[in-house]
């Protein structure tokens, strides 16, 4: 891993229905930077994914806040978990926001994150001054949302990390990773050590059961997304099955008429470790608004 080592994970409480729990997060950069950024990750990922565009940015005068939600990582799990949606990562984040202390920031949402970010810069009074969606719209295709549950959820042991790493290369071989030392640190931060030996995935299992609960339908957030106020940058990935072309175009045109990036060589979700997707994020966050 190149550059400064990852910050002490800082913790949070945050509340649901059944109690509180803990959101743990990383924090970038000078507490007193003059801009902060919120970097929310993917459905069965965690902020570790965004190492690298945090350096990128603290080195461009960031303050950078990565989140593992509920559910991920060094975060804590909910007791039930028919609570694991939107609506209760959105609160968490308020509170996150809140614990920041500052009046704007800027979101790089990735998938999940992304939509997290939707149900909320859709929002009176929202803190959101710039917003970027990594591979995610305000339509997701109930296609995608099977394949997804295909896998999230299941129950995977590996003996060692080559053999973890075999299969995230295998897995995750759309975020369009260029080099062995990208795949094996997507590894270290994808699994968890197991009491019982070998190494398990780093979310809570529980996580798949609401795609378990009913018929899996299309996500449409056009409505949200018309309410949008605040400038989007809409990356791609140019084989993504999750945001289509017509929906990415489409998101060019209405709302915020989001700014597009398209990137070759990966589908869903461009991992933002190389320096060709992490640059046109720096640049355009960079712009004044």
């Amino acid at each position: 891993m190149s550059g400064a080592p990852a910050p002490v994970p800082r913790r949070l409480k945050c509340l649901g229905k059944d109690g509180f729990h803990d959101m743990a997060y990383w924090e970038w950069g000078a507490p007193d930077a003059l801009r902060t950024a919120l970097c929310v990750h993917g459905l069965t990922r965690n902020g570790r994914d965004f190492d690298d565009l945090a350096r990128a940015l603290v080195a461009a005068g960031w303050r950078v806040v990565c989140p593992d939600v509920v559910g991920r990582g060094e975060s804590g799990r909910l007791p039930d978990a028919g609570d694991y949606g939107l609506l209760q990562y959105r609160s968490d984040l308020a509170a996150l926001v809140a614990r920041l202390e500052v009046e704007e920031l800027d979101w790089v949402g990735t998938s999940m994150g992304g939509l997290i970010a939707l149900v909320t810069a859709c929002l009176p009074g929202h803190p959101i001054r710039r917003l970027v969606l990594n591979d995610v719209g305000p339509f997701v295709p109930q296609a995608a949302l099977e394949r997804i549950g295909g896998y999230v959820g299941r129950d995977w042991t590996w003996p060692d990390l080559e053999t973890a790493e075999a299969h995230m290369r295998e897995a995750y071989a759309p975020f369009g990773l260029t080099s062995d030392a990208q795949w094996r640190r997507l590894t270290e931060v994808s699994v968890r050590a197991r009491p019982e030996g070998g190494w398990g995935p780093n979310y809570d299992l529980r996580i798949a059961e609401p795609f378990a609960a009913g018929p899996l339908q299309d996500i449409d957030l056009w409505a949200q997304w018309d309410a949008i106020r605040c400038p989007v940058l809409a990356l791609r990935g140019a084989e993504s099955d999750l945001l289509l072309p017509e929906t990415a175009q489409e998101m060019t045109r209405r709302g915020p008429r989001a700014r597009l990036v398209e990137f070759a060589g990966c589908g869903h979700a461009p991992a933002l470790m190389d320096e060709a997707q992490i640059r046109p994020v720096v640049d355009w966050l960079g712009e004044e608004a």
